[in-house]
């Protein structure tokens, strides 16, 4: 039999997961301004490995409506957008323009992006070697095609 103090515990576990379920989060796709103009093989690679952090076309799953889950996610979202934003290509200027391919393949390059947990999660985002190569190509020929 299980102690009174233990019972009372697992009670509390559980009511606790039951009222941050009551904690709005934020889920929101913004409108879209002006949208990244590249080839349509490198689009596809961004929006399998990049559009859901790093745009406001993110595919929410049924977990960012489940907390703690929901908390993270959104907030991984967040920074994902203020950081680069494809959906939002307008808003950089053309010095930024200029450097973001490059930034980009150098994070993929390095296996930061995209990030392992969200790679676990959506085995379809791992980026394969010829994916990469198209990747630094793009970013190559951006940065010879924007040189003064």
């Amino acid at each position: 039999m299980k102690s009174p103090r233990k019972i009372l515990s697992l009670a509390a576990v559980f009511l606790i997961l039951i009222l941050i379920q009551l904690a709005p989060v934020e889920r929101t796709n913004p409108p879209i301004e002006k949208e990244i103009s590249v080839p349509g093989n490198v689009m596809g690679i961004l929006r399998k490995a990049c559009y859901d952090c790093h745009s406001n076309r993110t595919n929410w799953p049924w977990y960012s409506s489940i907390a703690p889950a929901s908390w993270l996610l959104v907030s991984d979202v967040q920074e994902g957008r203020e950081e680069l934003n494809f959906t939002t290509w307008n808003r950089y200027s053309a010095k930024k323009l200029a450097t973001l391919p490059k930034k980009i393949w150098e994070e993929v390059q390095e296996g930061e992006m995209p990030p392992l947990p969200y790679r676990i999660m959506h085995p379809e985002a791992r980026l394969s070697a010829e994916e990469k190569e198209l990747l630094r190509d793009w970013a190559s020929n951006t940065l010879t095609s924007t040189a003064p």
